[in-house]
């Protein structure tokens, strides 16, 4: 009999793997459309769907595995990170998706609202916070939209050997700052930035970059402790923003 594994699981939306079968269920149909469009769209690897009964997406598993993980040492090779890089620059040059993404106002109003609430929790140091704020001030710019895919985890990418065979989890892909996905990807494991920017080419300004490296994680520490993760765990988002602080020393 095949084994259930509980990928990842909490109040918005659960994914279940059986064999090489994916599960995913998602409370809100809207991500779920949003997911396969996206796929449809997208012009590198994706899952296939092999069927969709609402609350629940089936999607074939992927060969290969994670590019890397978040708070774990990566051990993929830099020729890999430099194909996830060339892999996010041909979904940045393809043709925009008709919905738009998050506005400018909408992303600096929920930063205003994390540093209140972690201010308030003590999870993370006053003088950290206000400097991974100043560092996040920098990527709060306008922007040239493309297809962003909007979560794009190091984890989301797989890989096998040094090519990119597929890349999961499109939920969030929108129109968007292409910086963003590349600060997504590099979250965590800065030391391969270097290696995914010569994958993705020119035009990447680091600085931007690591803003989002500060902007993500001061905005994602609620959720996490809410959904039943630990943001402190090393590696993780408070480790990012003790390090961000200190380097910006």
């Amino acid at each position: 009999m095949t084994d259930v594994e509980v990928v990842v699981a909490h109040g918005d939306r659960a994914t279940l793997r059986v064999g090489e079968i994916f599960l995913k269920i998602d409370s809100d149909q809207s991500n779920t459309d949003i997911e396969v469009e996206a796929m449809l769209r997208a012009p590198v690897p994706t899952p296939q769907v092999l069927w969709r009964k609402p609350p629940v997406l089936a999607l074939a598993a992927l060969p290969g595995r994670a590019l890397a993980r978040l708070g774990r040492p990566s051990t993929t090779s830099s020729a890999a990170w430099a194909a996830a890089g060339a892999s996010v620059r041909t979904l940045h040059d393809a043709p925009l998706p008709p919905w738009p993404g998050r506005s400018l106002d909408d992303i600096a109003s929920e930063l205003d609202r994390e540093c209140a609430w972690l201010t308030e929790s003590g999870i993370v140091e006053t003088g950290v916070i206000a400097a991974n704020r100043t560092i996040a001030e920098v990527a709060l710019r306008s922007w040239t939209p493309v297809f962003t895919h909007g979560d794009l985890q190091a984890s989301h990418v797989f890989v096998s050997g040094d090519d990119v065979c597929g890349v999961i989890d499109w939920s969030e892909a929108a129109q968007g700052d292409p910086l963003y996905d590349l600060a997504t990807m590099t979250l965590g494991h800065p030391e391969h930035l270097v290696d995914v920017v010569e994958g993705y080419g020119d035009d990447v300004d680091l600085d931007v970059v690591r803003a989002w490296w500060s902007l993500r994680s001061l905005r994602g520490v609620r959720w996490l402790v809410e959904h039943g993760f630990d943001p402190a765990a090393p590696g993780c988002e408070v480790d990012v923003l003790n390090r961000q602080a200190m380097r910006n020393r």
